[in-house]
């Protein structure tokens, strides 16, 4: 059977940067992102299984343990499966992705880590004092999965702080079995580095808000027989007859440091031309180097080289965003976008489907022709993308009416 997941989201205890670390919730917290409304959310998405984050959290786990029980690691609500997840983040801040088969699992490793950490109480996703191969002894130890989370972005990404993963799992690293692109890369970026040839890419939205313009944004298509974690489990060691069947994310070329550009007046550069000018732009501000470009120094290959077992990646926006720009709303979450939005999810069941599944010529039925033609240019890849830089978005343009119709995205990893 093919099922759709996204693995990678958070409850309304994590905590953003500048949040004050107190006992009550976050700042940034938003209480209607619970077990409940992302079981609701999902089928809407098209999402069959969920990861749902924070699993460390004694309050999290309480809500998870309202939904009915599959098996060890696999649990129900609403129709939605859920297997048990969360993220660390370790020394460096390098932030990292854990999926456990059980309870019992996630409890011994709380009881393992919980000298090692201030806050496993306070965030849901907390800091643990320890390195990246400390980490991954003890998920092995509990014989959960272990993988980077969002590896390339700037901050926070293993490529950020590590040169190889190697250098940050160390004898471990043969251990994890996964890395998560994140919404700043996609398999044409990742693949040109050699080591991570053998590895699952998994796409997940790293959401904060079961809003449908962050939930799902990026998910992963598995063929499984069953929606159960011990089946998620082997799709991401492609063991069994499961495996991985599509990945599907953002355009990473939409990131505000996609390209080397001057911080100031947006000016892109190739990385030579930075390089010969010292990373100085013309008008006297800082060129910051691009994610392209860091990868081009790690890379393995000057062009992506697919191993046989990687599947094709799809690039999408939420449907929110693309109904948000045809009609000519300012932002997805109005009145008017989330009317239409409901209106074609009803007509053809989700999101996903109307996305990757549906005619175009049935969605041009009961939609306005810009987001039709838009969905239909990134289903052929005619989707123009002027690559953002220097904290600056990048741009969409779809072809509409003989002209362009330009979208200017935010997608903030979270």
């Amino acid at each position: 059977m093919i099922i759709n997941a996204d693995l990678h989201i958070h409850s309304y205890f994590s905590r953003a940067p500048g949040d004050k670390i107190t006992v009550e919730l976050p700042s940034s917290a938003s209480n209607k992102i619970n077990i409940e409304a992302i079981s609701l959310e999902a089928p809407r998405k098209g999402i069959d299984i969920v990861g749902t984050g924070d699993c460390l959290h004694s309050g999290w786990m309480r809500e998870i343990k309202t939904c009915n029980v599959v098996d060890d690691g696999t649990f129900e609500l609403n129709g939605t499966r859920f297997i048990l997840s969360t993220e660390i983040v370790t020394k460096n801040h390098v932030h990292h992705l854990l999926y456990f088969p059980s309870f019992s699992a996630v409890e011994e490793f709380k009881r393992i880590i919980k000298h090692f950490s201030k806050n496993l109480e306070i965030d849901g996703r907390p800091n643990v004092n320890m390195g990246g191969e400390e980490l991954a002894s003890i998920a092995r130890e509990v014989d959960a999965l272990i993988g980077p989370a969002h590896a390339f972005t700037p901050w926070t990404g293993v490529y950020a702080h590590y040169g190889s993963l190697g250098e940050c799992y160390g004898d471990l690293a043969d251990y994890v079995s996964f890395v998560e692109l994140g919404l700043s890369a996609d398999s044409d970026y990742a693949d040109k580095i050699q080591e991570l040839h053998r590895l699952t890419f998994l796409t997940n939205s790293d959401s904060h808000s079961p809003h449908p313009v962050r939930f799902a944004r990026e998910f992963n298509r598995f063929e499984v027989r069953d929606v159960t974690f011990d089946e998620i489990k082997k799709a991401i060691l492609r063991i069994g007859g499961n495996k991985p069947v599509l990945n599907v994310g953002l355009p990473p070329q939409e990131g505000k440091y996609n390209e080397s550009a001057c911080v100031s007046c947006h000016i892109h550069y190739t990385l030579e031309e930075a390089l010969q000018r010292n990373w100085k732009c013309s008008c006297g501000k800082r060129i910051k180097k691009g994610l392209k470009d860091k990868i081009t120094e790690q890379a393995t290959f000057a062009k992506p080289q697919h191993p046989d077992h990687r599947p094709p990646y799809v690039h999408l926006i939420p449907l929110s965003e693309i109904i948000t720009k045809a009609v000519g709303q300012r932002n997805p979450f109005t009145e008017t976008t989330s009317k239409r939005w409901g209106e074609l999810v009803s007509e053809f069941g989700s999101e996903i489907n109307i996305l990757l599944d549906v005619d175009v010529s049935d969605i041009a039925k009961v939609t306005v022709p810009a987001v039709t033609e838009a969905i239909q240019a990134f289903r052929e890849g005619k989707a123009v993308i002027n690559p953002g830089g220097g904290g600056k978005y990048g741009t969409i343009e779809f072809p509409f009416e003989g002209d362009m119709l330009t979208v200017s995205l935010a997608h903030e990893e979270e």
